[in-house]
């Protein structure tokens, strides 16, 4: 089980280093590590669990922030039209994007970034993405088209494969600066800004 105490902050060198590429077929020690990831999305969002092992709750994660700089993530949110969406990934790959951006007017918060940041992120709207998708013990390839929030949670998790935090992402000069093409996500109910990924 992954803990709290796993995961690596801001100020760790492998947060800035690229993740390599995830041999095929997955390794026992891989899957290992993918389903635990998965488990630690799930234990944050159980109140008890979360609050006996001190887990803030995620809505993502990739492999680089328990340590193991390799090309694998997980995406587990509810996107704003209620819609659960899970996605174990390995060795995703953006293969196309919209000019169109949205950001979230909460700002966007990290598990490797323990600290307040304030500013805006603006990322695509819509990005097409060709991975394996971890699904009942077995990989497929697949094209996912995500939009809205969970391509936006999908992109920072990704961000963490190339060596980026979101935080290297806000604009200095006008953190919250807001270009014409670029739209806030709007939920119903807006979550809370305690989700983070």
């Amino acid at each position: 089980m992954i803990k709290a105490t796993d995961i690596i902050v801001e100020g760790n060198p492998l947060l800035k280093e690229k993740s390599k590429e995830v041999p095929l077929p997955l390794s026992q020690e891989d899957e290992k590590l993918l389903l635990s990831m998965i488990e630690y999305i799930d234990n944050s969002m159980d109140e008890e669990i979360a609050q006996e092992y001190n887990l803030t709750p995620s809505v993502g994660i990739a492999a680089v922030q328990v340590g193991m700089p390799k090309r694998m993530l997980v995406v587990w949110a509810i996107d704003e039209k209620g819609n659960e969406h899970l996605y174990p990934m390995i060795n995703p790959q953006i293969v196309s994007y919209s000019d169109e951006l949205s950001y979230l007017p909460m700002g966007e918060a990290c598990l490797s970034v323990p600290r307040e940041a304030p500013g805006y992120i603006h990322r695509p709207t819509r990005v097409t993405v060709d991975t394996y998708l971890y699904e009942k013990g077995a990989l497929k390839k697949v094209r996912l088209r995500l939009k809205n929030y969970i391509a936006i949670v999908f992109q920072h998790e990704y961000d963490h494969l190339n060596g980026l935090l979101f935080v290297d992402r806000i604009n200095q000069a006008n953190p919250f600066l807001v270009p014409e093409n670029s739209k806030p996500i709007v939920f119903p109910e807006e979550p809370s800004n305690n989700q983070q990924a």
